[in-house]
């Protein structure tokens, strides 16, 4: 029942707790031996547990990625739509007859 102790032996343990600790202290004792019992056996399935869920999630496979396409519209097409909004604080340029057209001339 008790494992490698007997009912003599669990009998004369029983008498030693009784009278070191006494009747009045003797069930408050097991209360907290039992309260500290119930927590080691939670904190041990608590660990198992998790243990448990690390190793799992070792053995899956990774998920396959998504390669995301950059996608296409329609302003791919008309190169004047592609280009960069001017900054307004910069002059355009004057292509009048001040300022050549062509640099190499």
């Amino acid at each position: 029942m008790f494992g490698p102790i007997g009912m003599q032996e669990m009998l004369l343990i029983m008498a030693a707790a009784l009278l070191i600790f006494g009747p009045r202290k003797l069930p408050e004792l097991g209360r907290t031996l039992g309260r500290g019992m119930a927590e080691f056996r939670r904190a041990t399935s608590d660990l198992k547990r998790s243990i448990d869920v690390e190793l799992d999630e070792e053995k899956r496979p990774a998920p396959a990625r998504r390669i995301e396409t950059p996608k296409r519209s329609a302003s791919v097409s008309d190169p004047a739509s592609s280009k960069k909004p001017r900054d307004s604080s910069k002059k355009p340029r004057e292509s009048g007859a001040g300022a050549p057209s062509d640099p190499a001339v």
